[in-house]
């Protein structure tokens, strides 16, 4: 389907005051967003316009009822300066996935893509030019309708704003098992990329950070002995010359990265395999000398090798050498920037002009 977006370009652009060198984590935007609103059963007015406050009534009810999902995706640049997404056809079905989940309106996923491609065409200067920064895009749905009762909202606002970034990680991390608090169970909306999962995070994640740990690692709601996921990633093991990642049970989120890291150790003849995996099985291989690799994968941390995880008393080392893991990282960073062949056709290049 065609659509007509409409361009309301910035008058002078903000980019010459960002220090790429030193661009600090989620406070920084570019000059534009892109918006659409759904009202009347369908969505309409699609434009790119200057970034802006978005007036809110106090009763909207994604204030009091949580309809609020998001997207995380990158745009990078090749060697000639040009533009690139990476998959995002997948995260406009991950949108549509999560809205299904949340009782929201779908977003037509050809103009999700559209949309975005017009947000980084206008704010391509943005792009940091470094390998492992990028311009972070954050496509995100909220009910708007102000209404203080509980059933679907009829009205919602559709946004995509952008935030140059650095790595998240510039070194391996440390994880905290957690084993009083829960991030989703099985028939909740832990596998929805839904605001309210990422809440229930928050205070969990500033004590495993008062103890010296970066992040969370969430076991499952009933044992708390099966592994789900990181905080900000999903996880990774390689055991005895095997790589397993926990299977997707319906409380773990399907991490776009994590199915191309999938791909990628695949493609370089790995045996990789998607299963349920205790944290009891990690603490053995540490034991016997079988726990080789351990590493995340998302879309703010890329891969980012994960050097200790702590499990109530006990203290489980991770090898300082993650050489597959690096490879791939490798292998991903060359791919997103141009510098190696595509064959996946993960990418999508941007070189045709605003509409």
């Amino acid at each position: 389907m065609s659509y007509t977006i409409k361009i309301n370009q910035i008058e002078k652009s903000n980019v010459d005051k960002l220090d790429f060198d030193n661009i600090p984590l989620g406070r920084t935007f570019t000059d534009h967003m892109f918006i659409c609103e759904y009202e009347d059963g369908k969505w309409q007015n699609p434009r790119v316009e200057p970034l802006r406050l978005i007036p809110t009534h106090p009763a909207a009810m994604a204030l009091h009822y949580g309809q609020a999902i998001f997207e995380g995706m990158k745009a990078t640049i090749d060697q000639e300066r040009v533009p690139m997404l990476f998959r995002p056809e997948k995260n406009a079905a991950r949108l549509n996935f999560s809205a299904r989940r949340m009782g929201m309106p779908e977003f037509p996923e050809d103009l999700f893509v559209e949309g975005l491609k017009q947000l980084v065409l206008l704010d391509k200067k943005w792009i940091p030019p470094a390998e492992g920064s990028a311009l972070y895009l954050r496509p995100f749905m909220y009910a708007d309708e102000p209404f203080i009762g509980m059933r679907e909202a009829v009205s919602y606002k559709f946004i995509i704003i952008a935030s140059p970034s650095q790595p998240l990680f510039n070194k391996p991390v440390k994880l905290l098992a957690e084993t009083t608090y829960i991030r989703a169970a099985n028939g909740g909306t832990g596998e929805a990329k839904a605001a309210g999962n990422y809440a229930a995070a928050i205070h969990p994640t500033e004590l495993a950070k008062q103890k010296g740990y970066d992040q969370v690692l969430w076991l499952d709601a009933t044992e708390f002995k099966y592994i789900q996921e990181v905080g900000t990633m999903n996880i990774f093991f390689k055991i005895n010359g095997e790589y397993i990642t926990p299977s997707l049970d319906g409380s773990i989120l399907a991490g776009i990265t994590r199915k191309s890291v999938i791909e990628l150790i695949k493609d370089r003849g790995y045996k990789i395999t998607e299963r349920p995996i205790t944290i009891h099985e990690i603490i053995q291989a540490e034991k016997d000398g079988t726990l080789e690799e351990a590493f995340g994968t998302g879309t703010a941390v890329a891969i980012t090798m994960i050097q200790e995880i702590a499990y109530k008393d006990k203290i489980i080392k991770v090898s300082d050498d993650n050489p597959v893991a690096e490879a791939i990282l490798k292998i991903f960073n060359e791919i997103r920037t141009g510098k190696m062949e595509d064959k996946f056709n993960w990418m999508v290049k941007l070189e045709n002009e605003l509409v």
